[in-house]
């Protein structure tokens, strides 16, 4: 069983960035030492009152507190980017990483950053499609020519290629079907989000298999899955500690339009849902639970969302260190 950790490094309008920075730093050194083998930073833009890091520069910071640990966007908004400088920050971020570095990419749903970022957003599958195409070449040619229908490189040479030979992985997000058979074509594997229920994981993790097969690529490795999780002291301690937080975590969602989180009656059917989408209890309810999907879904790699704006620094590292138990 492999398990990561995943963060949006978000907090509230009336939290201090500074405490936030040193609250997460803390919390990638504890899942290090509790035996976390990935580390999977969110990316948003204009996303107030919500306050957030940005990517890039953030895992710049948390290279050394991460320190062999695989690390990556997740994910990173390539539809609004330019290839040449995703390729080059990624190659900067490898070696930084000591060869540890994940691109973990998706299209980005928000009209909000679309229109801030100056991008159609009807032009989003194109320019990802075509952003990852210059990603690869920059990343594995020495001279790369494109004359695309949104990039143009002319005689263009990376200034820094990446430490890992031939390149690094690629895993692209999304949770609608056509999404999931771009990832088997593109990527090397798909990245599952934290949104998309335990029953819909396993339907399109067939699909992603099967679309692979369909074009005669070898089977990729195992998926990675992003999970809300808390182990609490007690199954009741996990509940009531994890509650208020995702409950916060998922209205936001709502509101900017993810996929698969409904505003509606969420409150009210706050249970049912967690049910279908969460790992939150005990140790014992948690690792049978993960056991069971892991042997579900065929993949052994989960990224554990361990900590929401308002969950206490102290519930967050207990709850990392419960994490390691299962390991």
């Amino acid at each position: 069983m492999r398990i990561g950790m995943f963060t949006a490094s978000q907090w509230k309008a009336d939290e201090d960035p500074k405490s936030v920075l040193a609250d997460l730093r803390q919390q990638v050194r504890c899942a290090r030492d509790n035996g976390f083998t990935s580390l999977l930073l969110g990316q948003h833009v204009v996303s107030g009152p919500m306050g957030m890091f940005q990517t890039i520069p953030l895992m710049g910071q948390l290279a050394e507190d991460a320190a062999g640990m695989q690390m990556g966007p997740g994910v990173l908004l390539l539809s609004m980017m330019n290839p040449a400088l995703v390729a080059e920050e990624a190659a900067t971020l490898d070696w930084l990483s000591g060869g540890n570095y994940v691109l973990a990419a998706g299209l980005g749903y928000r009209d909000e950053e679309f229109e801030a970022m100056g991008i159609d957003k009807k032009t989003r599958v194109g320019r990802l499609t075509e952003g990852l195409e210059i990603i690869k070449r920059l990343w594995t040619e020495d001279e790369v020519n494109h004359d695309g229908r949104y990039f143009k490189l002319t005689n263009a040479r990376p200034g820094v290629r990446p430490q890992q030979q031939p390149r690094p992985p690629i895993w692209l997000g999304g949770d609608v079907e056509a999404s999931v058979r771009r990832a088997a074509r593109l990527a090397d594997a798909w990245l599952v989000a934290p949104t998309m229920s335990f029953e819909r994981v396993n339907e399109f993790m067939a699909i992603f298999h099967a679309e692979r097969a369909e074009v005669g690529l070898p089977e990729a490795g195992p998926c990675p899955i992003v999970r809300e999780c808390f182990i609490g002291r007690t199954s009741d301690h996990a509940r009531e500690i994890s509650r208020g937080p995702l409950l916060d975590k998922y209205g936001a969602y709502a509101a900017w339009g993810q996929e698969g989180a409904v505003a509606g009656n969420f409150e009210t059917a706050f249970d049912d849902f967690a049910a279908a989408h969460f790992l939150i209890g005990d140790i014992v309810e948690v690792r049978d639970r993960l056991q069971e999907f892991s042997e579900t879904v065929g993949s052994d790699h989960f990224l554990m969302r361990i900590h929401w704006p308002g969950l206490e620094q102290a519930e967050a590292l207990a709850n990392i260190e419960r994490i390691g138990t299962l390991l």
